[in-house]
């Protein structure tokens, strides 16, 4: 390609010089940065090499002017390193690199007064064509943002935080997860099974406590009573120096790994073998779950699929305004049995 003339040195580069230098119309330029329809390969090929040759990056702002759409999503999510929230996020950025637009992130924090709000606030103000809530806390006065929020609302993995005229949900409700957990222990054979819980501030602490409750209605067992933890293996290991006090207990369905890990720890310096007398399962699958001595149970998060169904369905619902909302079917519930779960011992 020849040098393009007509621009004073270290002038930006403008669709008309890409236009030029690949020897085609402005508007062919703009639909291949657009990725639109009806260009051949080859004009493809030949305005993308322009562009790199010369450094050209599409004007987003003008675009947006145009269009009346920014191409940016925003996601409110908990400020934390906790692993179910922190996987959820990341399966966020990766599934949004596929849609075009791009993201803005506004974390809360826990106990934070109408940090939702706040945070959906910021996100408008931006201009975002979209927003996910990846939310996991109950905020105690609610968020009723119903009369300024303009564009569709994602909401992952729990109930809606707040009304709005267009809101999506994806993701499989943990109540079904925690009861498959439940089930299995008691399809082992355990009389009944003891629950270590997370904090119930957390929507998700609540779905798993209730379906731990479903499994063992459902079953006619009796409901023993609930330890709570911070999710936190700190906590799971106090939880289990209560447990201790029962010789009862032959099952635990811990909220989160962490909290069975720590839990498993204080049964074993207690003599207390995992799962010869106590069985452990537990709810994410963390990378170190298959490593721990014994591997755990567990029942496994499908964070990617989550976040990759969630913005198919939040990217339609931006595009397509007036269309009705796309089929979804939710992943299965994918129970990871290993060492840590077995038959009850002998009476």
């Amino acid at each position: 390609m020849t040098p393009v003339a007509g621009r004073g040195a270290g002038a930006a580069p403008r669709s008309v010089d890409v236009a030029r230098l690949a020897g085609v119309s402005q508007k062919t330029v703009s639909r291949v940065m657009n990725d639109e329809p009806y260009v051949s390969a080859d004009v493809r090929r030949r305005v993308l090499a322009a562009a790199e040759e010369l450094g050209y990056r599409s004007n987003n702002a003008a675009r947006a002017l145009a269009s009346g759409r920014t191409r940016s999503i925003g996601v409110v999510t908990l400020g934390t390193a906790l692993y179910g929230p922190a996987s959820l996020l990341m399966g966020v950025e990766r599934a949004v690199r596929d849609t075009g637009y791009a993201l803005r992130v506004v974390n809360t924090m826990e106990g934070e007064r109408a940090g939702i709000a706040g945070a959906v606030d910021s996100l408008l103000d931006q201009g975002v064509d979209g927003i996910v809530i990846s939310e996991p806390i109950d905020e105690a006065d609610g968020a009723d943002l119903s009369a300024r929020v303009d564009v569709p609302v994602l909401v992952l993995g729990a109930p809606p935080p707040f009304a709005a005229p267009h809101v999506v949900t994806a993701g499989i409700v943990s109540s079904q997860m925690a009861r498959a957990a439940t089930e299995h222990l008691l399809e082992l054979g355990h009389t009944t099974v003891h629950h270590l819980a997370g904090p119930q501030r957390w929507y998700s602490a609540r779905d798993r406590l209730d379906g731990w409750r479903e499994a063992l209605a459902a079953h006619g067992r009796a409901e023993p009573p609930v330890a709570e933890g911070d999710w936190s293996a700190a906590s799971g290991y106090a939880a289990g120096r209560e447990l201790l006090a029962d010789p009862g207990v032959t099952a635990v369905f811990a909220a989160n790994d962490d909290m069975a890990i720590g839990l498993i720890r204080a049964l074993t310096e207690a003599g207390r073998r995992v799962p010869e007398d106590v069985s452990v399962v537990g709810f994410d699958d963390i990378p170190v779950a298959a490593y721990v001595t014994p591997p755990l149970t567990t029942v496994r998060q499908p964070f990617d699929a989550m976040a990759r169904d969630g913005l198919k369905l939040l990217v339609h619902a931006i595009e397509n305004p007036q269309a009705d909302p796309l089929p979804m079917t939710d992943p299965p519930v994918e129970l990871v049995v290993r060492a840590s779960s077995a038959p009850p011992p002998p009476r």
